[in-house]
């Protein structure tokens, strides 16, 4: 097993490696700086000297005597020697020196070019001569009138320089090592405050623990999404992005601009309760937690739960206990016919048995119910016989248009817009009332409408009552209740229709829903937004 190095180590290695880079550049930058200040320094220092050496009258006069060595030469020694230079040698036109530290060399051709300096010009620069190499400056001397009978040479050695350079390198190597040192504690603290913040994790670990969240939040049959304090969304896992018909894209953005009002509204609450909202057609079980990081609270987690198969399987549930009891009145209903019956006929009153027997039928026969003859989508002809039957047990009558229309189009959008539709209406209306149906198509589309004789639904409110959750009914636990008319205008919005109230002739409230034809061409205009989720879901609402 290959022995890994821990993260802090790692850290203070690369912080230090850093930090020694740095401050090697930083030396030798200074090194340099610093030299070239000393040279320059030096260069300064020796042009003044070079320069009163040639301007001095005693000097230029000597060219002229036979001996000129005999005067330039003690004023070139005092000169250096007040000076602090090296040497100041001083040459006549043809190079040979008239003085030297040296005075031997005095009276011998020098050993460096001499003609920058005797054409006139100043030379700056290094040479090595009889002393070793010097760092010099020949400047040339003129006479009255202005002709160059000579020069002057001012030289300090190298060694000279790097002697005084090396003086001030100790200091500038203690600021080095005290800032390596001060970088050192400074990248050991920054470690360990880090290796801290990461809960005490190796890389390793910590990308383990990034792939079993993952794996956790992806592999969730529930839908999870987390928002941070300002209102963005942090995380959302692929349960939540088909519950809510979302993609990647949502991550950062406002949850306001994002989302549904209903799910928003949902977080904007923190409601712990669970509560239903309607994400497209998808009707789901929310709850809000508090995201709390050491005991601060950082964003709100909202998890949701899919309740349309729910929902689906209630309302078949509660479709065959109707039929069931339906059957089990009839049962009752015809076992008592078959008493009377069979009663007359043991009091020998056959006559009457007979008359009896004619006059009975039964007006909640189940397969026998009268539909429009236009109604050949066996769905919608299976809904309306099962929701006459049960109503007739309520004393409710379901009144077909006899020119009603209605032909299989592939999708289940008729059973769930009808189907909510009688259901509001049965709850709208009381005993012994009657709910009219009335079904048409044309090449546009389709339109459904049902009237009952109910309290109807004021004109202030015909609007918000398509909105989810907008109910008069009471609440029973889990708020249930107000999602049927949300659905079936999602439906008709889906299908770039509409969804309205108004009126009824019965006294009640008319409800009027227009689907446009499915499929490609459809070139209506559409009369509301379009649904989140653009596919056929087949979702059946429970109505309470």
């Amino acid at each position: 097993m290959v022995h890994r190095i821990p993260l802090r180590f790692q850290l203070v290695a690369l912080q230090l490696g850093i930090v020694l880079a740095v401050l090697t550049v930083v030396g030798a930058v200074t090194i340099r700086m610093q030299e070239q200040q000393l040279r320059d320094a030096y260069k300064g220092r020796m042009i003044g000297v070079a320069e009163s050496v040639a301007r001095l009258p005693s000097v230029v006069q000597a060219f002229g005597t036979s001996a000129p060595e005999q005067t330039i030469q003690p004023i070139a020694e005092v000169i250096r020697q007040a000076s602090n230079v090296t040497y100041v040698v001083v040459t006549d036109r043809n190079g040979v020196r008239q003085s030297h530290p040296n005075p031997a060399e005095i009276g011998r051709h020098v050993s460096t070019d001499p003609s920058v300096p005797l054409s006139g010009d100043i030379y700056v620069g290094t040479q090595t001569g009889t002393l070793g190499e010097s760092w010099r400056v020949k400047v040339p001397i003129f006479d009255h009138s202005g002709a160059v009978i000579g020069s002057a040479s001012v030289g300090v050695l190298e060694s000279t320089l790097a002697a005084d350079l090396n003086e001030d390198l100790p200091l500038l190597f203690g600021w080095l090592l005290g800032a390596a040192l001060l970088s050192s504690l400074g990248a050991m603290y920054v470690s360990k405050l880090v290796w801290r913040r990461i809960y005490k994790l190796e890389p390793e670990d910590i990308a383990a623990l990034l792939e079993t969240r993952d794996a956790m939040l992806h592999g969730l049959g529930e839908g999870l999404m987390a928002v941070d304090a300002e209102g963005r969304v942090a995380l959302v896992n692929d349960e939540a992005r088909r519950l809510l018909g979302v993609g990647e894209e949502i991550l950062g953005t406002a949850a306001t601009d994002s989302l549904e009002p209903g799910i928003h509204r949902l977080l904007a609450s923190g409601s712990a309760t669970e509560e239903l909202v309607l994400s497209g057609e998808r009707i789901l079980l929310g709850k809000v937690n508090a995201a709390t990081v050491d005991g601060r609270e950082v964003g709100k987690v909202l998890i949701l739960r899919d309740r349309t198969e729910l929902h689906t399987m209630l309302r078949d549930r509660d479709g065959a206990l109707d039929v069931t009891q339906a059957l089990r009145a009839q049962a009752h209903e015809f076992a008592n016919k078959l008493h009377v019956i069979s009663g007359l006929l043991e009091l020998g009153e056959q006559a009457q048995a007979v008359d009896y027997l004619g006059r009975s039928q039964s007006d909640a026969a189940f397969v026998d119910r009268p539909l429009a003859p236009g109604i050949t989508d066996d769905g919608v002809r299976a809904l309306l016989i099962a929701k006459s039957t049960v109503c007739a047990e309520r004393g409710i009558d379901i009144d077909v248009d006899a020119a009603s229309v209605c032909t299989p189009d592939g999708t289940d959008d008729a059973i769930t817009v009808l189907g909510n539709l009688i259901d509001n209406a049965v709850d709208a209306v009381g005993y012994d009332s009657t709910i009219a149906v009335a079904l048409a198509e044309g090449p546009a589309g389709r339109t459904f409408m049902v009237d009952d004789g109910g309290p109807g639904v004021p004109e202030s409110e015909r609007e918000a009552v398509f909105d989810a959750g907008v109910t008069s009914k009471e609440p029973d636990g889990i708020n249930t209740r107000g999602f049927g008319l949300a659905l079936v205008r999602r439906v008709a919005q889906r299908r770039e229709g509409s969804a309205t109230v108004t009126r009824s002739e019965l006294g009640g409230a008319c409800f009027t829903v227009v689907l446009r034809t499915a499929g490609p061409g459809t070139s209506e205009a559409s009369a509301g937004p379009t649904a989140a989720r653009p596919t056929t879901e087949e979702a059946v609402l429970e109505q309470l």
